[in-house]
């Protein structure tokens, strides 16, 4: 099938990546970021105050209360890959969100890299200056958890 070209400009959505080496073994980094319910103990202590899964979605709650959900793409353990996507409470509002955080063996330690797509790509600055504080947490939280936590 031949699609037409696009009349008037085509908005694409931004795409912000961050890749982060953390001194742990990716299947340590694999199993915190993939148990997608204690979001609050174990990935983002502090900045996630609780976690709630209800069938296929996650509830984040925030420390001033505020809520959002999520929506559970999918866990591929092969492949060390979780997706996921904001589907309601997103401040800023937004018009679409899919991310996901996917745990590379680099050796003794591991990689982890977290793309976000969103639109409307005019608040990709804000969004992206939130991904690399939580990457940063995030990275603090696996490296200081003792390594049997789970």
């Amino acid at each position: 099938m031949i699609c037409p070209e696009p009349k008037g400009t085509l908005d694409t959505m931004a795409s912000i990546r961050h890749e982060i080496m953390i001194d742990a073994p990716p299947q340590r980094i694999w199993d915190v970021v993939r148990d997608v319910g204690p979001v609050h103990e174990r990935l983002l202590p502090g900045r996630v105050v609780g976690t709630r899964i209800d069938g296929v979605e996650r509830f984040h709650t925030f420390p001033d209360g505020h809520v959002i959900r999520e929506l559970i793409v999918s866990i591929d353990d092969q492949a060390r890959r979780l997706a996921y996507s904001v589907v309601d409470g997103a401040r800023p509002a937004l018009d679409y969100h899919h991310a996901s955080f996917e745990a590379r063996d680099e050796g003794e330690r591991g990689r982890l890299i977290w793309i976000t797509d969103i639109l409307p790509d005019t608040i990709a600055p804000q969004i992206r200056i939130r991904t690399e504080f939580a990457i940063a947490e995030i990275k603090k939280a696996i490296e200081g958890a003792p390594t049997g936590d789970r």
